[in-house]
């Protein structure tokens, strides 16, 4: 039996918004346009940002129209949802990388060639000082400042931009731009969304439904999935970057990120769940389940279980795994012929940069052929490299060649 469209669009929701919109939208039988807006303030996404890409890809499969908004112009004005102090404005080379980035990203979850994807500085650049206006006639200082953000700022004295107060209406009118029938975002974004809705009553449009789904927590179990708090899993990482990850999630986040982060059905989440509660299922059995479920969804079925043994041979027989890459010494890393470590670590891709392979050294995270290493000015001649394995943290190696 199929199933129900409207049980299947608005699972795993947070809220939706006016209550039974959704099922008024669907019943009119035409295609619905379904708008998420991302601003590419951040080029990686993580499992975070999946969330709500999922909730588009179910509308793009049950045969609605996903329009994907790009905000090349807000976000150089960047999202003030949850901040407590003004954002630098980006570049537009900035934006530029980072979208392109975000939408060869965006298309692991989502079926970007057949999403429409537009860009907002494509009405909002054009926009001229009659339509600010009318667009500033669509809300009221006090309706903006209804925000919890803007009003704690306020309240405490902090400097609010009129560019950032303007931030709201700019992403309704992209509803208005697109024709929205129905708008995505998290949580966070409900203000925004809802302010969608009366942009699009200004403009004598039917207004949009609004639906929202859950922020995810990152892997330190309180705070929203982010880069910035180094507490995420990006969705192009390495499979073993990941699982490893996940693996450290805490228990109680098992069944969220089964029902947002994995294709399993409801009714079997469910079922982990009661028996999660009544201790017929053991967490560590679930939270391998979840972590190989994630892992084959991002890099193609296998891939989770052969993550899963790598995982084991570095965390219970601490040994090395036998797929590890092998590289030459670049060139670029030695000075007068000795191989400075941090620069190594750095160009082989064990560590970003060399202040971070400095950092790891000196709490102790690098190891060759498991011995640590704690002197980050520590420089070795190229023979006595080659052939050695060289670890940062748990789940980084690589073999000198």
């Amino acid at each position: 039996m199929a199933p129900d469209p409207l049980a299947l669009l608005s699972s795993g929701a947070a809220e939706i918004r006016p209550e039974g919109g959704l099922e008024e939208k669907l019943a009119t039988g035409r295609t619905l346009r379904v708008k998420l807006g991302v601003d590419p303030s951040r080029p990686d996404l993580t499992l975070g940002h999946a969330v709500v890409l999922r909730k588009l890809r179910q509308f793009q499969d049950a045969g609605h129209t996903a329009v994907l908004i790009v905000g090349d112009f807000t976000g150089r004005i960047g999202d003030p949802s949850g901040r407590s102090e003004t954002r630098p404005m980006l570049t537009a080379a900035d934006i530029e990388a980072n979208a392109a980035t975000y939408l060869q990203q965006a298309g692991t979850v989502i079926d970007i060639a057949e999403t429409e994807v537009r860009h907002n500085a494509e009405w909002l650049a054009a926009m001229d000082m009659e339509g600010l206006i009318r667009l500033a006639a669509s809300s009221t200082v006090a309706q903006i400042l209804e925000r919890e953000d803007f009003r704690a700022r306020y309240q405490g004295g902090r400097p609010i931009s009129v560019v950032e107060l303007l931030y709201p209406l700019f992403q309704g009118y992209d509803s208005v731009a697109v024709e929205a029938d129905v708008e995505l975002g998290g949580t966070d974004q409900t203000f925004n969304l809802l302010m969608g809705r009366e942009v699009q009553r200004a403009h004598g449009m039917a207004p949009q439904v609004v639906l929202t789904v859950p922020l995810l927590e990152g892997t330190d179990g309180v705070r929203k999935m982010s880069k910035s708090f180094d507490n995420y899993v990006g969705i192009t990482e390495p499979a073993g970057e990941q699982f490893g990850k996940l693996m450290s999630i805490p228990d109680g986040l098992i069944v969220k990120y089964l029902r947002l982060c994995t294709t399993l059905d409801p009714a079997e989440v469910d079922a982990i769940e009661a028996g999660l509660a009544d201790g017929s299922l053991g967490p560590n059995d679930e939270k391998r389940r979840m972590a190989r479920a994630i892992v084959d969804l991002y890099h193609g079925p296998g891939a989770g279980a052969a993550a899963e043994e790598r995982f084991d041979t570095v965390h219970r027989e601490h040994g090395v795994p036998g797929d590890v890459p092998t590289v030459p010494i670049p060139e670029d890393t030695l000075r007068e012929g000795r191989v400075w470590l941090p620069r190594l670590l750095s160009a082989t891709g064990l560590a970003s940069s060399n202040a971070e392979a400095r950092r790891a050294i000196e709490q102790g995270g690098v190891r060759i052929d498991g011995a640590p290493v704690t002197d980050p000015e520590t420089e070795y001649e190229p023979h006595e490299l080659r052939g050695r394995v060289l670890q940062v943290g748990r789940r980084r190696f690589v073999r000198i060649g």
